[in-house]
């Protein structure tokens, strides 16, 4: 191992260590703070928004940085200080606004640093896949040791996790290799006009269908913790049961790109996820015994990596290549900042209302995304880039 791909490891590993914890367990550390179960979705609607306001600001920052480490390491710093301000509060329009810049913070270093590391890996220096796997599997190693410490230490010890954590994201972004910025591209302009054409084509049905399934996990980020613990099951068990829905979305990510899943068109991806998505919220919704939830954690291999594999196939597929960073830019947008941003906030009054039966809410935009899917399988496919003009 070389001197950058330790650095890179070294960074995905501190950053996937704080995930492992902050993700499951957040919204447990505010419920322990006495904070409401309609507050907690509001905060979470702050931190998913957070990532939508920050995304294109970091992006352009970093095209523009003379050194690709700076706005890694800068947001990593904001992010460190946000999560140690949580500490002392225990107000929701504190929390809530502290949300805000955390999330963004913090979720905003990772598309700089994956594009950053793919980079280094095109020229030679550093492997991509295994350093990104080492991130994996360190998350799945957090949602084990945070479940336990919670286990042991009760709730308080969720941000004491998540704050260290996030001093050795500030520390190992600081050692990454400087890195030039990337050339710029002139060729590469977006014509606008022929970009809201295929929006109302066959696009707009994959981003919809990606939206809607990615966004209906906005129950199970922000409750599924509280949720579970409420039915009698231990922290660690809970970060079994989210460390069980990682290793399989990592198989499922290894294995897609052959035998049957290969041929997968990114519609049927789409209708695999979707069917996917509403018998894992539905069947959630039950509160079945603790064997059948572990096997319905099988189905985020569905709900999470066919519907990202199919959308980032369609956009490979089926899109002009000066269109497709803007295309995944709107996706990450619309599924990770605002249909989620939205699930997390009406969660929080399911769960109010109905506890454990809030899942079944997520049913509903999975039946949207669905129906998008077999809309895209039904449209006419888009001719190849070049036949576009």
């Amino acid at each position: 191992m070389n001197t950058n791909t330790f650095r890179f490891a070294a960074y995905f590993g501190a950053f996937y260590l704080t995930l492992g914890a902050f993700l499951p367990y957040f919204p447990v550390w505010l419920e322990g703070r006495g904070i409401s179960a309609e507050w907690i979705g509001w905060i979470g609607a702050a931190g998913y928004a957070g990532r939508f306001i920050i995304s294109p600001i970091a992006a352009r920052w970093s095209d523009k940085a003379p050194l690709q480490r700076q706005p890694i390491w800068a947001l990593a710093l904001i992010a460190v200080i946000a999560f140690a301000m949580h500490l002392p509060t225990s107000s929701p329009w504190p929390l809530l606004i502290l949300a805000l810049f955390a999330s963004a913070c913090f979720f905003g270093q990772i598309p700089l640093a994956d594009a950053f590391a793919m980079r280094e890996s095109r020229a030679g220096k550093i492997p991509f896949g295994p350093v990104r796997a080492f991130g994996s599997a360190v998350f799945v190693l957090a949602n084990f040791s945070a479940g336990a410490l919670l286990d042991l230490s009760g709730s308080e010890s969720v941000m004491v996790f998540v704050v260290t954590g996030a001093v050795f994201v500030v520390i190992s972004a600081f050692t990454l290799p400087k890195g030039e910025p990337p050339a710029p591209d002139t060729d590469r302009k977006i014509d606008w006009v022929q970009f809201g054409r295929l929006v109302r084509g066959p696009l707009g049905w994959a981003l919809l269908a990606s939206a809607c399934i990615q966004g209906a996990h906005g129950f199970y980020y922000y409750f599924s913790a509280i949720a579970w613990v409420e039915q009698g099951h231990s922290q660690f068990t809970v970060g079994a049961l989210w460390a069980t829905g990682v290793m399989i979305e990592i198989a499922f990510l290894w294995w897609s790109g052959k035998g049957l899943l290969g041929r997968l068109t990114p519609a049927q991806l789409f209708a695999v996820g979707a069917i996917g998505s509403i018998l894992r919220w539905g069947l959630t919704s039950l509160g079945p015994p603790l064997p059948v939830l572990f096997g319905l954690q099988l189905f985020h291999a569905l709900t999470y990596a066919a519907t990202y594999i199919g959308f980032l196939r369609f956009a490979v597929e089926s899109m002009p290549d000066r269109h497709t960073a803007t295309v995944q830019a709107i996706n990450s947008a619309l599924s990770g900042g605002v249909i989620m941003a939205l699930a997390a906030a009406v969660s929080g009054y399911f769960y109010a209302w109905v506890g454990i039966g809030g899942f079944a809410i997520m049913i509903i935009p999975s039946a949207i995304g669905l129906v998008a899917a077999i809309a895209l399988q039904r449209v006419s496919a888009l001719p190849h880039h070049k036949e576009i003009d």
